[in-house]
This record gives C-alpha cells, structure tokens and sequence, in this order.
C-alpha cells in the first residue's frame, strides 16, 4: 500500500463529515497508512447566488473533485451521491457505496408538520424535485429560493427569512441536529432524489490497490438499491434541471422503486413504480423510466432542457 493517500471532497461541514468518516474506516483497515483529506471547491460551491437549476451544467459538486481524480492529485473522492450526475468520466467509477442513512427529506418548521403551516407560508429549497413536490401537496404555499451548506439554510431560518426549509435528513442526522427536524415527509408526499442519504467513494478504474481497500465499505444491498435508482435517473436524463425522484427499497427478497417526474410548478406530476428481483436493479430502474415517459415524462423533460437553452 502507497505511503500515504489523499481523499477528495468539498468543504462543507456535511462533506467533511463524510470524508472523515471514510478515512476513519480506512484508517482502521490500514492503520500503518497516512490519509489525509484535501478540500476541493467545485462551481457549486463557489456560486451561491443563482439556483442550481439556472447554474446549468451537470456535476456541479462533483467535477472539479473528478479532475483532482483523474489527473492523481488525490486518491478517491467522497461524495454525496444525490451529487453524482448519471454519467461519470471515463476512467472513474463507484467504487464503493457505504450502508445508506435515512433517505427522505424533512421539513424544519417553525410551525411544525407541513400540514399545519399557515396558508402563503414560505418555505425555502432551490431543489425544483422538492418545489414540485411542495406545490403538488400544498399549491397555496410560496416557495422561497435558498443555498448555501446546511448551518446556512438553518440559520437564513432563523433569522425568520422563512416559515420553513427541506433539508436531507441524511445531512441533518449526521451532524447531529435530528433535534432540529419537524417532520420526516412521507414518500408519498416528497420522494427523494436518486441517491439521497448514501455516500459515493468515487475512484479511477485502473487503481486496484485503492479498489481492494474500500472494498470493504461497500454494501451490497445499498448498492443494488442505489445503482436502480440510478438506472431510472440516467434513462431519463435527468438533471437538476428537471424535477425528477427516484426510490427503492429492498423487502422480502424484492426490489421495489418509485419513480417520479414533475413539472416544476406542480401543477404536474407522474409517478409509477415497478417491482421484481433484488439482481435485476437497474433494469427495473430502466424500465420504470420507459414506463414514465410513456405517460408524459419525455414531453416534460424535452421542455424543460429547450427552456434551459
């Protein structure tokens, strides 16, 4: 094993957690190998002021960490994988997915459960998938934009900017601010992004030495679940352009996923689901897609990218 290893990752409070997470892991695997995190800021990070869906572009968290990767200024990258676009770089792969953190989306309210919140309340997310999806149950609500790291979102709440804001539970839980959830929304009321609450070590294909040391952190039924609800993401193109959900779970020896496409507005929304055999993830992943764009995603998702235009 080389002398020393270096982790990619962004420099959030969040990212850093996960970084320091898996190095904790390896460490232990290792412990006679140096590793060491190097922060890397991505074009997500260093645009704050415009909504991710009018940045354009795709792996706006994760490209400039992918270029640290392939050109061996670091070793494996740690990402949140709601992050990693359908499409990785040739010469990069998922090289190991951790056991996942609950996967849904909560609200932290200052009026408690989305159902109880005043008529015209303001509730912030830049997310289209999570506007959507609030407009869809709530059409009377104003939808506020907002970004920045988790502590920001928490504090532009507290500042009384806004009655509301839809955070990841994943992120909340692991930096130890469950206190601060309201409500964990229902999967019929907000179904998360492909990904969300599971973290991607992200490595070069050719680097066997970095593969056969994650390879323990990889697990395999998180990575059934995730690598089909992937499938359905990368079958229709989806990107945080469009407002797309996609979730499975793995129950008696069967998959099952959810999948979702929205118009941003809610005014819209299609879902199905499809079930079958835990081998068969992503083709179950792509055949949900197929079956989503019979009912109207394609239309949807052509519209929106010749609006992005």
């Amino acid at each position: 094993m080389r002398r020393t290893i270096h982790i990619g990752t962004r420099g959030s409070k969040l990212a850093l957690w996960q970084a320091n997470w898996v190095q904790s892991q390896l460490q232990k695997q290792s412990p006679q190998t140096s590793i060491q995190i190097v922060i890397i800021k991505t074009k997500g990070d260093k645009i704050l002021d415009v909504p991710l869906a009018k940045v354009g572009g795709k792996g706006l968290f994760v490209k400039e960490i992918e270029e640290a990767l392939l050109d061996g200024r670091i070793d494996l990258a740690v990402h949140s994988m709601k992050d990693m676009p359908a499409d990785l770089p040739a010469g990069l792969s998922i090289g190991a997915i951790p056991p996942r953190e609950k996967s849904q989306d909560v609200l932290v309210s200052r009026f408690g459960r989305l159902a109880h919140m005043p008529k015209g309340a303001r509730i912030g997310t830049s997310s289209l998938r999570r506007a959507a999806q609030l407009l869809w149950a709530r059409p009377d609500i104003q939808i506020e934009p907002l970004r920045g790291n988790l502590d920001t979102r928490l504090r532009k709440l507290d500042a009384g900017n806004m009655d509301a804001i839809v955070l990841a539970a994943a992120g909340i839980r692991r930096l130890g601010l469950a206190h601060r959830i309201s409500e964990y929304l229902s999967m019929d009321v907000m179904l998360p992004a492909a990904g969300q609450g599971a973290l991607c070590i992200e490595t070069r294909t050719d680097d066997g030495e970095i593969a056969k040391l994650i390879g323990p952190l990889d697990d395999a039924d998180t990575r059934a679940v995730v690598l089909g609800e992937r499938a359905c993401l990368h079958r229709l193109g989806g990107s945080c352009q469009v407002p797309i959900a996609a979730h499975g779970q793995i129950a008696s020896g069967a998959y099952t996923l959810h999948g979702l496409v929205a118009e941003p507005d809610g005014t819209r929304i299609l879902r199905s689901q499809l079930s079958g055999l835990v081998a068969d993830t992503r083709e179950i992943g792509n055949n949900l897609a197929k079956t989503l764009m019979e009912q109207g995603a394609e239309a949807i998702i052509a519209k929106l990218q010749d609006e992005d235009k």
